[in-house]
């Protein structure tokens, strides 16, 4: 502990940006010229002055992912296809499975109504024939109706008074 504080060492490097050597490293009278100027950027920790020997200094970790060969291996393949201009799809597998699902439930739908078309019972046959009858019978209708309009009047009249005069005859026997 340094001062009361767990202490962690942190290092520095600052590179001189003039001079014949331009990547050595600044010794300890170049570090005080610039350290006012390092100052006001960030604080100073307390650590600096180098009286925590004890602690251990931390290195980086090794990612294994990236440092297996297929990760290599698919990287490189990644890089490669992005030079020639082969991108891979842009959608993740999970979305991929999820609109095939999608597609397939559409299409088995669509089969399970044509199915049900094809298959009709003995009853819905029936049904569907007297429907087709009782809308020819409607158009017959309409059509009479229709030529009862376009027909002049006195021919109206005269099939009435046929009517009526048949209607008459036929009580006139009955009784």
């Amino acid at each position: 502990m340094c001062n009361g504080w767990v202490c962690f060492p942190v290092r520095f490097n600052l590179i001189a940006e003039v001079g014949p050597e331009p990547h050595r490293s600044l010794d300890q009278s170049e570090l005080t010229e610039r350290l006012p100027r390092v100052r006001s950027i960030m604080a100073e920790p307390d650590y600096m002055d180098g009286d925590c020997d004890e602690l251990i200094k931390p290195k980086k970790l090794i990612n294994p992912v990236k440092t297996s060969r297929n990760h290599q291996d698919l990287h490189r393949e990644l890089l490669m296809n992005q030079k020639r201009g082969l991108a891979p799809q842009n959608k993740p597998e999970l979305q991929k499975v999820m609109e095939k699902r999608k597609r397939d439930q559409v299409l088995k739908a669509q089969k399970e109504e044509q199915e049900a078309h094809k298959k009709q019972s003995d009853l819905e046959i029936e049904l569907m024939k007297r429907q087709q009858k009782l809308e020819q019978l409607e158009l017959e209708q309409q059509k009479n109706e229709e030529e009862q309009e376009n027909t002049p009047e006195f021919v109206k009249m005269k099939s009435n008074l046929r009517r009526t005069k048949q209607e008459v005859d036929e009580q006139e026997r009955t009784t």
